[in-house]
This record gives structure tokens, C-alpha cells and sequence, in this order.
């Protein structure tokens, strides 16, 4: 199955387009599970302005905003069924600052997975580089987005093999983004680039158990590139470790 599970709309402030207008473009581009996983921080805040904001008068309202972006998504799933299967993502910023973390009362957990940002920023993201405790904060299946998890497990002193089969224990995912496009200015993630070609790496994940997932982090529909999540994908399954939802 061709899945991208890493997609933005006009919800995340960097996103530009109609969540419909995301699920025809991956339509004619052929992905068969598409989850649109906007930031956090743009559903919640909802304003630029309230995001930056220092004014201690500006409350967030998280369970609504939540609420009203899942609603909005589950519309689409159903409008859409049929054509294609869309899941409801959320993408969870971890850096300390501004409003970027969720507020420790918001709930996520109705959602269909969280894709987990900057788990490898120790010193300076919520997690504390805990990525266990944290998955098990947002109660719902969890992924790790565009964080190289083979340095951040040497950088606290953990066996490759030992991280990676925890996450497979606990269900939680590891994602290969697979972006190029102009918001990213043409850059592709090193971490993704050097597992592709390092066979040890390969082999530690297949031992794992650990499932994998292929996002084209995108932000501009005129930027997507299907194809490349095709591709991916099928170099994932070739190496014979499963995808993220594979059944």
C-alpha cells in the first residue's frame, strides 16, 4: 500500500492549501492512505498573532480547536471514502518555546496516530528526550518525524537494537521523510538518505520489529511528488520491513 502519512494543510501556518485540495492531489497521484497531520500549534493557536503573542490574557482553547480540526477531517474521510483511506494525524511539536508544545490538558488521544517532533532536541524540547514517556502522554498510536533515531539513541548511551525494539513493542514508528520540495528549499534529510544505503542499519530495523512510514512533509500541493512516496515505499516493503499501517 502507498502510504503517506505526513501532510499539511491550511491548519499549520506553513501550509497553503484546502485539506480537500490535499486529498485530490494525492488521489491523481495514486497514494492509497494519505494522513494529513497538521501542527499542533497552528490548529490550537489558531492566529500567528496568538501564537507569538506574550500577552498573559490569551488563553488557548485546545479542546475545541482539537475537536473542530479532527471534525473537519473525519468529514473528509468520509466524503472521500471509496476513493481513498485518509487518516487523522496530528503533528506534535516538542520545542520549548512560544506556544509550539501542547498544553499538558490537551487531549489527543482520539486521534489516529501523532507523528512526535524533536525528541533529539534533549535540552530544549518537553520530551527531555524521552520519546516513551511522551508517546504515552498523547494516548494515541505515535510516530517519530524527521529525527535521525540512530544518533539520537548513541547520544544517550542506548543499544541501536534495544531503542528500536522498544518502539516496535510499544507500537510506535519511525518515520523516513522523504521531502523535496521549495519550503524545504531543496533539502533532503541526511538520516533518511544514509539508511537507505547502510545495510546495517537496515538489518538492526528488520531485527527490531520496528514498522516504518514514508512522508512527503508537504506543505504546497504544487511541490508534491507522489512518485517519490511510491518509490519509498517500495524500497521499504523490498527490504522486507513493514509499513507503519500495514496490515
Amino acid at each position: 500500500m502507498i502510504q503517506d502519512l505526513h501532510s499539511h494543510t491550511y491548519y499549520s501556518f506553513c501550509g497553503a492549501d484546502k485539506p480537500e485540495d490535499v486529498v485530490e492531489a494525492a488521489i491523481a497521484g495514486g497514494i492509497e492512505l494519505l494522513g494529513i497531520t497538521d501542527h499542533n500549534y497552528g490548529i490550537g493557536n489558531q492566529r500567528m498573532d496568538i501564537l507569538f503573542s506574550t500577552a498573559p490574557e490569551i488563553k488557548n482553547e485546545y479542546e475545541r480547536t482539537l475537536v473542530r480540526y479532527f471534525d473537519h477531517i473525519n468529514l473528509i474521510k468520509e466524503k472521500y471514502a471509496g476513493k481513498i483511506k485518509i487518516l487523522r494525524g496530528i503533528e506534535v511539536g516538542t520545542v520549548i518555546q512560544n506556544r509550539v508544545p501542547l498544553p499538558d490538558s490537551a487531549d489527543i488521544s482520539f486521534f489516529d496516530y501523532c507523528l512526535i517532533e524533536h525528541v533529539d532536541h534533549r535540552e530544549n524540547s518537553v520530551t527531555g528526550g524521552d520519546l516513551f514517556s511522551y508517546a504515552k502522554r498523547c494516548g494515541c498510536r505515535a510516530g517519530v518525524a524527521h529525527t535521525d533515531l540512530f544518533a539520537h539513541a548513541e547520544a544517550i548511551g542506548v543499544d541501536p537494537l534495544d531503542y528500536f525494539s522498544r518502539m516496535a513493542d510499544e507500537n510506535i514508528f519511525w518515520e523516513m521523510n522523504v521531502n523535496l520540495d521549495t519550503i524545504h528549499c531543496g533539502r533532503e534529510h541526511e538520516y533518511m538518505l544514509k539508511f537507505f544505503e547502510d545495510e546495517k542499519q537496515q538489518e538492526i530495523i528488520r531485527k527490531s520489529g520496528v514498522r516504518l512510514s514514508v512522508g512527503f512533509d508537504g506543505h504546497r500541493i504544487y511541490d508534491y511528488k507522489p512518485e517519490r512516496i511510491a518509490d519509498y515505499c517500495k524500497k521499504i516493503t523490498d527490504m522486507g520491513i513493514k509499513l507503519a499501517f500495514e496490515e
